[in-house]
């Protein structure tokens, strides 16, 4: 599994939304981005986390700050999760997991006694000119949105 760390220039990236607009880490340039890899969709942390992050929406915003969600879910789950709970930020679908890869957040997971591969729930902080100044391991699920504001303070 890839580390990255502060300081690091975040990986430049690809995919398609939910709404099949294709969006790259370049069309946010000048504006901090909050790069949120999670499980997947409407479960119930991922949901709390979104959820979450959708409450405090015009606080980030008002910070400059736009959220991108990223799983390995297809761009269908995506839209279904998008509506249900009434997201206002892109969420990249990444089947091939190759921006997952790219900020090496796939690798080996134990829940209830089983050992399997997944995406280790992980939130990087990237500031106007594509640098990581914050990266969140295990973020809170339902304070998310105060952890990003405390780490870019």
């Amino acid at each position: 599994m890839k580390h990255l760390n502060i300081g690091d220039q975040a990986p430049a990236f690809s995919g398609t939304d939910q709404h099949g607009n294709a969006i790259t880490l370049n069309d946010f340039k000048g504006k901090k981005v909050v790069l949120y890899f999670y499980p997947k969709d409407d479960t119930p942390g991922c949901t709390a986390q979104a959820c979450n992050l959708r409450d405090n929406q015009h606080e980030l915003t008002s910070k400059g700050i736009q959220v991108i969600g990223v799983s390995a879910d297809s761009v269908k789950s995506h839209t279904k999760f998008t509506e249900k709970y009434s997201l206002p930020f892109p969420l990249v679908a990444d089947e091939d997991r190759k921006v997952i890869e790219a900020y090496g957040v796939w690798g080996t997971k134990k829940f209830m006694g089983k050992t399997y591969d997944g995406i280790h729930r992980t939130t990087f902080i990237i500031n106007e000119d594509h640098k990581i100044i914050g990266i969140i391991d295990k973020p809170d699920t339902k304070n998310h949105s105060a952890e990003i504001l405390k780490t870019i303070e």
